[in-house]
């Protein structure tokens, strides 16, 4: 969040037509949401393997800054396909769970939280491929930190852990339970069950 401080924050806000205080609790959380939703991904090791390899392949070298200036200062039109991979990716089949959850919960609307999200998963992206790199972590590091950040967010509760608990909890009971892992693997593998 700190990285998005002052005029990304800014462009955000004026890219989705909100104002600052809006976009700053969407981002707040959408960001838990993000992070979560990896942190469960990646932690199989083959999920943080496959971050890690994406990490690696795409977002190397880069660096944060330069991809906040290209998605926030008018970017890149390709950005939008590879933002809607992504979360395609990191949610499986409860991306359009995660769109309408964040926007009921924060009031944006489903149509911002969805631009929102594709805003944010390069930035998350591009700012976890320079702590991999900056901090020479491995795959298996990788998937502990971000492991760590699930079980932050679903803890720490508030929007961005309700919205993460919401996501998972495939049959809206209330609690994610065998049922609800069975679906979330489903869709991780296309269907197959």
């Amino acid at each position: 969040m700190s990285q998005l401080q002052g005029a990304p924050l800014q462009q955000l806000s004026q890219q989705l037509g909100m104002d600052a205080a809006q976009t700053h609790q969407a981002v707040g959380a959408a960001l838990p949401l993000l992070l979560g939703a990896m942190g469960r991904n990646a932690a199989r090791p083959e999920g943080a393997q496959s971050l890690f390899g994406a990490l690696q392949r795409d977002y190397a070298g880069g660096g944060l800054e330069s991809m906040l200036g290209s998605l926030l200062g008018g970017g890149n039109p390709a950005a939008s396909t590879d933002a809607g991979a992504i979360l395609g990716h990191i949610f499986g089949g409860s991306q359009q769970r995660a769109e309408t959850g964040l926007g009921n919960a924060t009031g944006i609307g489903g149509g911002n939280a969805s631009n929102l999200l594709k805003m944010l998963a390069p930035i998350v992206m591009s700012f976890l491929a320079q702590r991999v790199q900056s901090g020479g972590l491995d795959a298996n590091d990788l998937g502990r930190t971000l492991g760590r950040e699930h079980d932050a967010a679903r803890q720490q509760g508030g929007l961005g852990g309700g919205l993460l608990g919401s996501v998972l909890d495939q049959d809206g009971d209330g609690q994610v339970g065998l049922d609800d892992l069975v679906k979330i693997g489903g869709s991780l593998l296309g269907g197959r069950r």
